[in-house]
């Protein structure tokens, strides 16, 4: 009688199969829980299978550490590009608030020439600053416009608000402008308020003037507007100066130390307007507009 081939002979039936399982199960539980063999073999077969699981990791680790080497190249460049463009947007935008600015100033350059010439119907010039001085003591600027271009000296210079100073050294191409703050210029003015005459000088610092030699008992007030007076026919007469900052009075002495601040930018603008030496003086209009201007400012 033939016997059928081994891989076609029949196991144990599904309920002994269960069975075994079920006891093998309940056998665990009971020395789980009497016991405590097992987590100890658990233990010895974790250490012994740790360095395997280790070297298994590695490939997966090697991986894991490239994948980041490559993307932190790679935000780097990034970090790079982005911070290149940050560094041109940000000096683009500089020069468009330089520009800007600049382009507000122009305006009311123009502004003051149209003002000027239609009031005293002669042409102004537009002169560029080219150098300033290092030295702090030496409060004078070069203008891009010289005797090539009609310019003499003695003429004043004014930007949108008020005087500047005056030429005092001419060549071909260019000119010497000395500043209202050198400590060698002095300025005939008048005060708005009630018309007293006196002379305004330079002190050596950026933002200073003095009104030397004023009696204490002068009406001369905190505030008071400062405006070209015309007397000597240097400046032409109702340009604003200066603002009076403070009146420092010493009872030992018979006068009066008077400190203003300039109204014009002497040493803020870039372009600056170059009156003409023939002013109409006596021009009450011009006056007029000059010294309203002067009051804007002081607001």
């Amino acid at each position: 009688m033939e016997t059928a081939p081994q891989f076609f002979r029949n196991g144990p039936g599904p309920f002994t199969r269960l069975f075994i399982i079920a006891l093998l199960s309940c056998l665990l539980i009971a020395e789980d829980t009497r016991f405590k063999y097992f987590p100890q073999l658990r233990q010895t077969i974790g250490v012994i299978v740790f360095p395997i699981q280790k070297i298994a990791y590695i490939p997966s680790d090697i991986y894991d550490r490239v994948e980041k080497f490559i993307t932190s190249l790679n935000l780097l460049e990034e970090n790079v590009k982005l911070r290149h463009l940050y560094l041109e947007r940000r000096e683009q935008l500089l020069k468009l608030d330089a520009l800007e600015a600049e382009n507000i100033h122009l305006r009311r350059l123009l502004g003051a020439a149209q003002q000027v010439e239609t009031t005293t119907k002669t042409k102004v010039v537009l002169a560029e600053i080219q150098y300033t001085p290092r030295d702090p003591f030496n409060h004078k600027v070069t203008l891009s416009k010289g005797s090539y271009h009609d310019i003499q000296l003695g003429q004043a210079v004014i930007d949108d608000k008020g005087i500047i100073g005056q030429i005092t050294q001419l060549y071909p191409w260019s000119s010497e402008v000395t500043l209202l703050t050198d400590k060698d210029h002095a300025v005939p003015i008048q005060v708005v308020r009630n018309g007293l005459r006196s002379i305004v000088s330079g002190t050596g610092k950026s933002n200073e003037l003095e009104l030397r030699y004023i009696s204490i008992n002068t009406d001369i007030q905190q505030g008071d507007i400062l405006v070209t007076s015309g007397i000597g026919g240097v400046y032409p007469r109702g340009i604003p100066v200066a603002i009076v900052l403070k009146i420092k009075q010493d009872p030992a002495s018979d006068f009066a130390l008077v400190t203003s601040i300039p109204i014009a930018g002497v040493n803020r603008n870039r372009q600056v307007l170059i009156l003409p030496l023939a002013q109409i003086e006596s021009d009450d209009s011009l006056e007029t507009s000059t010294i309203e201007s002067g009051k804007n400012q002081s607001k």
